[in-house]
């Protein structure tokens, strides 16, 4: 290579890299450096029911009021009260009392809530890091299946592309199975990181409470003896409406629970009937591996479950099937087959 290309080529170099290393520089710089970054430094909300609602083309934290629900995004861009604007934040930083105080400012002016009835609902939880699942965990569920009752707990997963929303849709034509179930379930918000907390402890980590559904494919859980394929499907774990803080739960262990279908009652139980109850499963799960703000632990399903019923009454699940899960506290979560 002669002297002239040798420098035109060095030179072109330089003249390319150091855009391109000054663009990307406060790239990486903006980049969490490590998972506690989702660790809230603020007060934690309390005495608060909150929302994910979608509204002119973006999702926000709402709070549910009186007046419907306060659309929180827009609300601090009239009061500035540094308050989170979305349930990740809320992780990220707590807000508590800058929430308050806006939710206390905005209470008179019109504009700022969306009627419960017309609301466009997200998952109340957008982007947690885990969904952890736990199996059998409901005697009566248990005995309806044929099997024993877990010594320990048995988790599982979904993952973020199984989130779902109230008044949400579950495309089954979509998918390669006939064998739709639903369950009812009380789910775990994680509110504080958690490795190797006490039972005594383990609730003091937790956020708040929601109603949720662990959707199944069971032809495709039962493909092999990993439950993956038929729990993850896209939009297969509804949750919300509400995120409930903990505070207004005083024992999630003794909870009314429910599951309808086209109107008609087909799971009722308590979640008094958990063979490993809220405390012992934050602890048990936190022994093995981190828990974080944000991460949803499904707490399992009680009995009435289509699985659970003799082969020939099994009618499963199909397109323009309404679910709706209630939740004592928690209020009623709905989706709908297409």
């Amino acid at each position: 290579m002669n002297r002239s290309r040798r420098r035109f080529l060095e030179t072109a170099g330089v003249a390319v890299s150091a855009p391109l290393l000054a663009r990307s520089a406060p790239r990486a710089a903006a980049q969490p450096t490590a998972p506690p970054a989702r660790r809230a430094a603020g007060e934690t909300p309390r005495g608060m029911t909150l929302v994910t609602i979608r509204r002119r083309g973006e999702t926000s934290l709402g709070i549910r009021t009186d007046r419907g629900i306060l659309d929180v995004r827009l609300a601090e861009g009239m009061f500035r009260q540094n308050a989170p604007v979305t349930i990740d934040e809320v992780f990220e930083r707590g807000g508590g009392a800058e929430l308050q105080r806006l939710a206390e400012r905005a209470g008179k002016e019109d504009g700022l809530h969306v009627p419960e009835a017309t609301a466009e609902f997200g998952p109340c939880v957008t982007r947690p890091e885990k969904v952890v699942c736990v199996g059998l965990n409901y005697r009566k569920h248990a005995a309806e299946t044929g099997q024993p009752v877990p010594k320990q707990p048995i988790l599982f997963n979904k993952y973020n592309n199984a989130l779902n929303s109230h008044r949400g849709v579950i495309h089954v034509s979509q998918v390669p199975a006939r064998q739709f179930d639903y369950e009812v379930e009380l789910v775990i918000v994680m509110g504080r990181r958690a490795r190797d907390v006490a039972e005594a402890d383990a609730l003091s980590h937790v956020f708040g409470y929601c109603a949720g559904n662990d959707f199944t494919a069971r032809d495709l859980q039962r493909v092999s003896s990993q439950w993956m394929l038929g729990k993850t499907l896209d939009g297969s774990a509804p949750i919300g409406p509400y995120l409930v803080t903990a505070d207004q739960v005083p024992d999630p262990n003794k909870l009314k629970l429910e599951c309808r279908v086209n109107g008609q009652v087909r799971q009722s139980s308590n979640t008094a009937d958990m063979v490993f109850n809220c405390a012992s499963l934050v602890s048990y799960i936190s022994r093995h591996f981190t828990l974080v703000p944000g991460d949803l632990i499904f707490t399992g399903t009680p009995e009435g479950v289509i699985a659970g019923y003799p082969r020939e009454r099994q009618v499963w699940l199909e397109p323009g099937d309404q679910v709706t899960s209630t939740i004592e506290r928690l209020g009623d979560l709905q989706f709908t087959l297409a």
